[in-house]
């Protein structure tokens, strides 16, 4: 099951006590104040793991508290400080403060680690208030207050490609052919209902990972149809490969549906509509065989002139064309930086 939202409460433990305490010793009936600090509350930091892809775990863990600092104790013992509590998120999460808004972190890298919450520090006890003018203290501190708030959580895949297009255009069988992923080919719309992911293996130090991503349609970007739902995902790839179909079986303009999702991504954001794009003219398998070459030409020089694009043919149905359009990717993708949407407020 594929979750890309998700929605926690998170506590930071609250720090111990100081102790207020007397040593009282045979022959030593006067030893004066020992009271220990109270320990510190443990933190909940957000911890990278490479092994997740999902935030489905968040579907059955809504709560996550960190345990509280031990209050101090007499002889100047100080209490133990809590652990503190990991909360193992995917690469390309965000989490966001329900309250206000604010972005808390952003998690894109291997071995990142954010403090969600801080723990309360521990308080003093009265050992940390003697002098020598104030020799029988009998103050303390608390300790510091636990920090409590609900975060949402949003996945974005981390991706080099973005596959994106209309519904039946034929991602999903470019993904197959591209790359050893196995998404659900069928021959009607909304075949993929969540993203998925394939690696492209040019060669040994050459890889991609591309994303197919749930059909767009005309007014995606206002929440029509499922685009609106994944188009973030987007948003974390480096470039976009828009497979657009040679041979609709509506009729339609291939640059027609090339202008309306072009569109819809303008819409939804402007990182989006800046993103570098390689279009590929996808089932040219489909044409009739003695007007294929001519009509495979026209749409390409069609594409360059008219929409300012480069495109390319190809079939991912019998494999022509998709090793040369990979290799094109890979060229393009290789000297674009994925941008993180800001910088994280607390870092470990």
């Amino acid at each position: 099951m594929f979750v890309d939202t998700a929605i926690i409460t998170i506590r930071s433990g609250r720090g111990g006590d100081g102790c207020c305490h007397f040593l009282r010793l045979k022959g030593n009936a006067k030893g004066g104040p020992d009271g220990g600090d109270g320990g510190k509350g443990g933190d909940v930091i957000a911890v990278a793991d490479e092994h997740l892809d999902t935030l489905v775990q968040f579907a059955y863990r809504t709560h996550w508290f960190s345990a509280c600092g031990e209050p101090g104790l007499g002889k100047r013992q100080a209490g133990k400080a809590s652990p503190d509590l990991e909360v193992p998120l995917p690469l390309g999460t965000q989490a966001f403060d329900v309250a206000t808004g604010e972005l808390i972190a952003e998690i894109t890298r291997a071995g990142d680690r954010v403090i969600l919450a801080r723990g309360g520090e521990g308080g003093f006890g009265n050992d940390h208030f003697k002098s020598a003018v104030h020799q029988t203290p009998q103050e303390t501190t608390p300790g510091g207050d636990a920090s409590e708030m609900q975060l949402r959580l949003e996945l974005r895949l981390i991706a080099d490609v973005g596959l994106v297009g209309l519904p039946n255009a034929g991602k999903s069988t470019w993904l197959k052919a591209s790359t050893r992923a196995n998404p659900k080919i069928a021959d009607y719309p909304f075949t993929t209902l969540s993203p998925q992911l394939g690696i492209a293996a040019l060669s040994d130090e050459r890889r991609l990972v591309i994303a197919d991503l749930p059909g767009l349609i005309e007014g995606a970007s206002q929440g029509i149809g499922l685009g609106h739902d994944f188009l973030r995902h987007i948003e974390r790839t480096r470039v976009i490969l828009h497979v657009v179909n040679a041979f609709p079986e509506d009729g339609s303009d291939p640059l027609a549906n090339h202008r309306i999702i072009r569109r819809e991504l303008a819409d939804f954001s402007d990182a989006l509509a800046r993103k570098p794009e390689i279009v590929v003219i996808n089932k040219t398998d489909l044409l009739p065989e003695d007007e294929r070459d001519e009509r495979i030409s026209g749409l390409v020089s069609r594409f360059r002139k008219e929409r300012g694009v480069t495109a390319m043919a190809a079939s991912a149905a019998t494999g022509q064309g998709v090793r040369e359009a990979t290799e094109a990717v890979w060229s393009l993708a290789k000297g674009v930086e994925i941008e993180p949407a800001s910088t994280p407020r607390r870092t470990c």
